[in-house]
């Protein structure tokens, strides 16, 4: 290897002038390929070099990055594997290769197939960051050259330096911003410290207070959790509770609905693929795991997963790492899963639908979370909570009589806090400033009150109804099914719309 700072005190003072103008240009250039042609034409003008090009090793492959007189079909041909040709040498071996008569040398490949009749040796130069090879830098010395082949390849060595340190910076600010950009994308998670400092989970009621207490202690670990409930329960905001209270706080939070996603299309997501995967994988891109490296990942609906990637699944929890979709790469992350579930995985391992040793493996620490009906006077706090948000979204004040509030209480909520959420947004964008009453609600919300009547209805005894009797209720309850549309009270019933509006009128309803 070349002591470039040795070589330092050995340069004229022609040289030293072109080291300090490629390091201005390089320093003071946002656009790094543009920085380094620039400071490859100074070379050429200085020390009468041609052809001289940047090549940065991409998946063992040598591409150009930037060059000096090559056309862009002469770039993409210019390309070198490792160990190919003098270029290819110098990334394999870390050290300068020198071909000293390029037109008869079978080192000196020319890919690109630009000729240069002045041409007369040709110096490859690795560009080293921690003792690795990341590029190469090459150009073909002339006849005119004004310093002899070993002062050129000492200058290319100290240039190739300047150049490997500058282009790993970019580098490091690419991957980054791209990390940032795909966590903008994947990572938009909202915390709220101000309701029990567990994010927007609300509630006092005792078996709240018991999945509150679960979080407290299993938060700082790293152990794998299993949360369980119906859906609309919250289960995301559990995850994200308990990612929010632990040591990786800092780090990404990512989630995944696995039921949202095809089967062909999960493992992709999941792990991530190469470039030409498949159809339209026209570029490499990381998966969740390699997203939450270092943080949380969370998987909804992990009962949803076809067999394959349980596979691939039960591997990383095991292994701690994967290879991508078309990759044969072995990636290792460090990542806390937080899985959920509404679907009975007990069942589905004897169903034989769910691996057991999987289940097994993210079955840790459970945590079930109760449905709304289950939670009392919760119902309540979400009421306020849920309409407080949506009167300051909306920027309409509208408010709910006890009578009305005491219906939302009694409704079952088979959407859980979901529904509930719902069923705010809709009555503060529909309601008024003279408040929600009973009534109102039969209105805004035919469906809680629909559960309601069918709960409380008893069967009328045909013994002791006569049939216009009969006929009357069986109006009645048709209207009350349909929200007392006519035409569609009418349709339930098998009759015109005429003739239910003769029935409605003789039976004075």
């Amino acid at each position: 290897m070349f002591d470039k700072s040795a070589c330092m005190g050995c340069l004229t003072i022609k040289e030293l002038m072109t080291l300090h103008e490629i390091s201005s240009i390089i320093s003071n250039h946002y656009d790094l390929q543009t920085s380094l042609e620039k400071s490859m034409k100074i070379l050429k003008n200085t020390l009468n070099l041609d052809n001289c090009v940047v090549h940065i090793i991409e998946d063992d492959i040598l591409n150009v990055f930037a060059a000096v007189e090559l056309s862009k079909i002469q770039k993409n041909l210019a390309s070198y594997k490792i160990g190919e040709g003098a270029t290819g040498m110098a990334a394999e071996s870390n050290e300068p290769v020198v071909v000293e008569n390029i037109h008869n040398n079978s080192l000196f490949l020319n890919k690109s197939g630009k000729r240069d009749f002045n041409g007369k040796s040709y110096v490859a130069v690795p560009l080293m960051i921690d003792n690795e090879s990341i590029g190469v830098l090459g150009a073909v010395i002339t006849k005119t050259a004004e310093i002899d082949l070993d002062d050129t390849v000492r200058i290319l060595a100290i240039v190739a330096s300047i150049f490997a340190q500058t282009i790993h910076s970019y580098q490091l600010n690419q991957k980054e911003k791209e990390r940032l950009q795909e966590l903008k994308l994947y990572y938009k998670m909202e915390w709220d410290s101000k309701v029990h400092n567990f994010g927007d989970i609300i509630g006092d009621s005792p078996k709240m207070q018991q999945v509150f207490k679960v979080i407290q202690r299993i938060a700082q670990s790293d152990v794998t959790v299993l949360v369980r409930g119906e859906t609309g329960t919250g289960k995301e905001l559990v995850a994200a509770a308990i990612h929010k209270r632990s040591k990786r706080k800092d780090e990404p939070f990512i989630k995944l609905n696995c039921a949202a996603i095809t089967d062909t299309l999960l493992e992709s997501e999941l792990f991530g693929h190469e470039k030409g995967a498949f159809t339209d994988a026209r570029e490499t891109r990381k998966g969740r795991f390699e997203l939450a490296d270092g943080g949380t990942l969370f998987l909804d609906e992990i009962g949803d997963i076809s067999a394959s990637a349980q596979v691939k699944l039960l591997r990383v929890l095991q292994e701690r790492e994967f290879e991508r979709v078309g990759g044969s790469k072995t990636i290792k992350v460090n990542v806390r899963l937080v899985a959920a579930t509404n679907r009975n995985l007990e069942q589905m391992v004897k169903d034989g639908k769910f691996r057991e040793d999987l289940y097994y493996r993210l079955n840790v620490i459970p945590i079930d979370l109760p449905p709304l009906r289950e939670r009392g006077e919760d119902i309540k706090q979400l009421v306020n909570f849920f309409l407080e948000r949506s009167i300051r979204n909306h920027k309409k004040m509208v408010t709910i009589t006890d009578e009305a509030m005491d219906a939302l209480c009694d409704y079952p909520w088979p959407g859980n806090v979901r529904e509930l959420e719902n069923t705010l947004e809709r009555i503060v964008l529909m309601g008024n400033e003279e408040g929600i009453n009973k009534s109102d609600m039969l209105l805004l919300l035919p469906a809680l009150f629909d559960h309601k009547l069918k709960s409380d209805f008893k069967p009328i005894s045909k013994k002791t109804l006569n049939l216009e009797e009969l006929e009357k209720d069986a109006i009645i309850e048709a209207l009350e099914n349909n929200d007392f549309n006519h035409s569609s009270a009418a349709l339930e019933l098998g009759i015109t719309l005429r003739q239910i509006g003769y029935k409605i009128k003789k039976y004075e309803i």
